[in-house]
């Protein structure tokens, strides 16, 4: 496979963006670099909470017997999407904003939902009943 289409995209995107951010900051003046500042600073919390949160993530994966894999993906994601935040650009805060809104990212499955404490507790009235397959058992004695 041949190495200059990879060289022309990844010299090609850091010039794309450079031109959409100036053509904006040409139209909206200086509420571009607000806007900058506010993704950089929305990405660095994003990888600071991640950091905090992939190790609970895989802990429930792993004790609710599904694959861990799933917990890296989502995990990569968002720091994936947290580092796309800090890169000055809005075609990356774009990129960002997708990857944060792929389906599954911060849904919980059904399984890991906290349960009613008392969810095996069936109340009610009950009989003994004899089954005269099973022997009798002697009356109890107290001593």
């Amino acid at each position: 496979m041949p190495v200059w289409p990879i060289v022309i995209l990844m010299l090609g995107f850091p010039v794309l963006e450079a031109y959409v951010l100036f053509r904006l900051a040409g139209q909206y003046g200086w509420w571009v670099l607000v806007w900058l500042l506010a993704s950089a600073a929305l990405g660095v919390a994003l990888i600071r909470l991640e950091r905090v949160l992939w190790g609970a993530r895989m802990i429930i994966h792993l004790q609710s017997g599904k694959s861990p894999f799933s917990a890296l993906f989502a995990s990569g994601r968002i720091f994936l999407a947290g580092g796309l935040l800090i890169f000055p650009g809005v075609i990356s805060d774009v990129m960002a904003v997708i990857l944060l809104l792929f389906p599954g990212t911060w849904r919980r499955p059904k399984d890991l939902m906290p349960k009613a404490a008392n969810d095996d507790v069936i109340e009610g009235e009950f009989r003994r009943e004899s089954d005269p397959r099973l022997p009798e058992r002697p009356p109890r004695q107290d001593s």
